[in-house]
């Protein structure tokens, strides 16, 4: 029998582990305060990345990275999810999405009522003739084909869209005030079936404008139930965010509960000083469905004022048919009679942004695509009007037949102790309702709201860190966890190990929104590093001119990635 020696055993092993290879990664971010997204307490630690993934989280400090990372006095977080984006033109004129990026939004999400498919050939050229300061053809017909367009051609975000109501409401029965047939009705579901077997997330509707403001409940549960199908959402810009904001609010839940699908309000908000007063009753309402079982949710952007055109000041029934009949009617004085006289008079048959105001000083002109209008830019209405010895009313409706369009506008209508609240519900996440832009180039064209450059510092250091209406943690998940749970995205939206690699490093002392109402081409600051897929596209604050974005698909999507 052969004796056992224990030191040849011990020595054995301690050759073994001394002898193994140092861990290395792609990408090391070291001694972070890692906010995983989780809202779960944050913690100092180490990212380790291989790839697009994240491969470990923890005291890594005796591995080592191709490129590392010093993040000690930064914040670690996933990428942030833009819950509501219309980055759908500026991410064709610049891929990079400057001013979202310098925020850390690795995700822009699209498809408030309007979709960039499918289209027609019609639709196609209606597009076309309609763009203004950016120009761009149009290869596409499917939502899916966009979306592989942006990509193919090179963008720093990731991408994902709902299919927009609106889209495939002009798309069959055109800007008619009408129901649909039962065919065309037919035609409607079926294109939604296929954008949820292409990756859409859902349907988006914007009830406020024409002609989205033609569809009835009944047409909307019916095209919700087939997204329901595929597991997909429903988000709406309610039919009223002012005087009928509780009925409109009604409309969504009958909508979520009888087609059975999750829904969410697009950029929640009491619009007009005499409906500030709604906040505790939309919010109770919204927890009585809740507990109830349905699943509703709400986004929001952190500002006091919203952005729109100055067809949301002019009742629906005159822009029946499309721009061009708009425009149209305006020019015959006897309806332009009966326009002066609903803008000018109180009611609840459509919702007046222009009454919710109260003031013609509270709407700020911002996008013009006559280049001979473009010196009003930045301009009141109130100012215009007084330039031109109109009244406001007169004055809008001119300024739509002049410029072509509907003419860019602000709109100052939220209370600001209604936007801290907001951002403090269970259920809220965020979403810039703007573009992604550059202080550069065309899009020095026209003023934007402030919203496209500082919805998420504006958060992050307005909110969290100066005035701490909430957490830190709290405020990540909300723009990263959430979200990705509520849209049923997997892999993204936390910082776990088998998740792609979207991480945005910032200096939460120095995280801050510079945008204004007046000046509102400023980037953001603070934001240090941002990785898309792995790949880094922000170093020390620099865009690296790297395009990794990808389309992100929903729940019902048939493909094979």
């Amino acid at each position: 029998m052969k004796t056992f020696h224990p030191f040849p055993f011990f020595l054995c092993l301690m050759l073994f582990f001394g002898c193994q290879e140092q861990q290395q990664f792609d990408v090391l971010i070291k001694n972070g305060h890692i906010v995983d997204g989780s809202n779960s307490p944050s913690f100092v630690g180490d990212v380790g990345i291989n790839a697009d993934t994240i491969v470990a989280i923890g005291n890594l400090k005796n591995a080592k990275g191709h490129l590392e990372i010093d993040a000690t006095g930064n914040v670690v977080a996933p990428g942030f999810i833009n819950m509501l984006s219309w980055a759908v033109e500026s991410l064709i004129e610049d891929g990079r999405s400057m001013s979202d990026i310098k925020q850390g939004v690795t995700l822009e999400v699209f498809g408030e009522g309007w979709s960039m498919g499918p289209l027609n050939e019609k639709m196609k050229k209606e597009e076309l003739e309609s763009q203004g300061d950016i120009k761009f053809g149009i290869p596409w017909t499917t939502l899916d084909e966009y979306l592989e367009h942006l990509t193919e051609k090179g963008i720093s975000p990731n991408v994902a869209s709902f299919v927009g109501a609106t889209t495939l409401r002009i798309h069959t029965v055109g800007y008619e005030d009408r129901p649909p047939t039962a065919q065309e009705l037919d035609s409607m579901k079926l294109m939604v079936k296929q954008a949820m077997e292409d990756g859409a997330l859902g349907v988006g509707s914007s009830l406020i404008y024409a002609p989205a403001f033609y569809s009835s409940t009944e047409e909307l549960i019916e095209l919700c139930k087939v997204a329901s199908e595929y597991n997909g959402m429903y988000i709406s810009h309610m039919r009223s965010e002012g005087e009928k904001l509780l009925e409109s609010l009604d409309e969504l839940i009958e909508i979520a509960d009888k087609a059975d699908i999750r829904a969410e309000i697009y950029h929640l908000k009491q619009s007009g000083k005499a409906n500030w007063d709604k906040f505790d009753a939309v919010v109770a309402k919204v927890d009585s469905a809740r507990a109830a079982g349905l699943k509703i949710t709400a986004n929001m952007y952190n500002y006091v004022a919203g952005a729109t055109g100055l067809d949301a000041s002019m009742p629906p029934w005159v822009q029946e048919g499309g721009y061009e009949k708009w425009a149209e009617r305006l020019q015959d004085q006897e309806i332009r009679k009966q326009v002066l006289k609903e803008m000018t008079t109180p009611t609840d048959a459509w919702e007046s942004l222009m009454q919710a105001a109260g003031d013609p000083s509270k709407i700020l002109l911002v996008g013009f695509k006559n280049d001979s209008l473009k010196y009003l830019t930045g301009k009141t209405l109130k100012e215009v009007a007084e330039m031109r010895g109109l009244s406001p009313e007169e004055t809008a409706m001119d300024l739509v037949i002049e410029d072509g369009s509907r003419v860019g506008t602000i709109y100052f209508l939220m209370s600001e102790e209604n936007v801290k609240k907001q951002m403090a519900l269970l259920w809220m996440s965020f979403g810039s309702d703007g573009g992604s832009l550059a202080s550069e180039g065309v899009f020095l064209k026209s003023n934007t709201h402030p919203r496209a450059y500082g919805n998420v510092a504006r958060l992050l250091g307005k909110y969290v860190r100066d005035e701490q209406v909430i957490s830190l943690e709290e405020a990540i998940h909300k723009l990263t966890k959430m979200p990705a749970t509520n849209l049923r995205i997997k892999k993204r939206g936390e910082l776990a190990v088998g998740n792609y690699a979207d991480v945005a490093v910032f200096d939460p002392k120095t995280i801050k929104d510079l945008a204004t109402f007046e000046n509102p081409h400023q980037y953001a600051t603070g934001m240090e590093h941002v990785f898309v897929n792995g790949t880094q596209v922000l170093e020390h604050g620099e865009h690296t001119g790297k395009f990794p974005g990808r389309v992100v698909r929903g729940p019902g999507w048939k493909g094979d990635k």
